[in-house]
């Protein structure tokens, strides 16, 4: 499923609430859901999405549930919701991971930066399956049993045999969502590091995206800054080809506006790539020269679709870099040209020597 960057939002964290206490492990809709006052950040965003149900802007799981059998539990409607809706993962700011390998890498690495106890609220396995390794040794961690009807509904996946876990996740902090209205000085939140940011421009393919978060991973660049028309970095395929790389490289949605405040506050140079043989304006060609020389230069690299390629405003305010390549060929899979492009012009400390 393709998501517009345009339906971003802030992330907002709802609290999960106890409700009364129910006889049934898989209990009616009117003992999990709970309505609250509504306050003023939640109102604006049911208003932006009216297809949210007013009801169920606040669910929560009781406590003494262990196991989940129905595919008409609310909660896993809820959960179905956030693998298949955009708006609905940004506004109550969860995502649902599937699969225990991505898990357990967001899992290793919030544990580095000490914020694995506020990410994973709920983990769901398959009834009488292990709890995968690592994940099972944490108390923090709630986990729930789960038939394997339910895995099914929930992972989209035909066959079940090879899951063992499905994570519902908080959207981290390192995610940033901006609006017209953010200041130019908001901006050195964004990035701890602001010596080599990924820009994409317009990738809607998340297998292409989820790919290049992780390359951009990989190759220790500091960021990704997603311009309009990208996809959801939380989207299911994203998640998937990015094995959580969404979690762990500081992402941020915006405009135009916002990136040009960036790059002028940190004097960064803004590279764009492009095919050789393309009639824009002339391109350098990517060599180990042209790398050397921008060792010591803070750097935006922006790609765009293969599609569409770079539009207008990236045409005309970068300069344009081209990968050499044999007259056969015109252009490449933008993740595989990405993944060049973000090795050949890492940080002179993250090469191998």
């Amino acid at each position: 499923m393709q998501c517009s960057n345009s339906i971003c939002l802030s992330t907002v964290q709802f609290p999960l609430l106890k409700p009364p206490t129910a006889n049934s492990l898989n209990p009616p809709s009117s003992s999990i859901l709970q309505t609250t006052k509504t306050t003023t950040q939640q109102q604006k965003i049911l208003n932006a999405h009216p297809q949210l149900n007013h009801d169920d802007s606040v669910l929560a799981l009781p406590h003494h549930v262990q196991s989940i059998t129905s595919t008409s539990n609310p909660f896993v409607k809820h959960c179905l919701k956030l693998r298949q809706s955009s708006s609905y993962r940004h506004s109550h700011g969860s995502v649902l991971v599937v699969g225990s390998t991505p898990i357990r890498e967001i899992y290793r690495f919030q544990g580095s930066t000490q914020e694995r106890n506020n990410t994973i609220d709920c983990l769901l396995v398959p009834d009488k399956a292990n709890v995968p390794k690592e994940l099972d040794d944490d108390d923090a961690i709630r986990v729930v049993r789960v038939s394997s009807a339910v895995m099914k509904k929930l992972s989209g996946v035909q066959s079940t045999e090879s899951l063992k876990a499905i994570a519902l996740m908080r959207i981290p902090p390192i995610f940033h969502s901006v609006d017209d209205n953010q200041k130019e000085g908001d901006c050195s939140r964004w990035f701890p590091s602001q010596h080599r940011i990924l820009v994409l421009d317009g990738i809607q393919d998340p297998g292409n995206l989820g790919t290049l978060l992780r390359s951009a991973m990989a190759f220790g660049w500091g960021g990704v800054f997603l311009l309009p028309g990208c996809c959801d970095p939380f989207n299911e395929k994203a998640l998937r080809a990015s094995r959580g790389a969404s979690f762990q490289i500081p992402i941020v949605c915006g405009r135009w506006i916002h990136l040009e405040a960036l790059t002028n506050k940190y004097q960064m140079k803004i590279l764009a790539a492009q095919p050789e043989n393309s009639e824009l304006k002339p391109a350098s060609l990517l060599s180990q020269w042209l790398a050397d020389s921008l060792t010591d230069t803070k750097m935006c690299l922006v790609l765009g679709s293969e599609g569409s390629g770079l539009s207008e405003k990236t045409k005309e305010v970068c300069e344009l870099v081209s990968i050499p390549m044999v007259d056969e060929f015109e252009s490449l899979n933008v993740s595989v040209a990405g993944g060049i492009f973000l090795y050949m012009l890492q940080a002179e400390d993250h090469r191998l020597t």
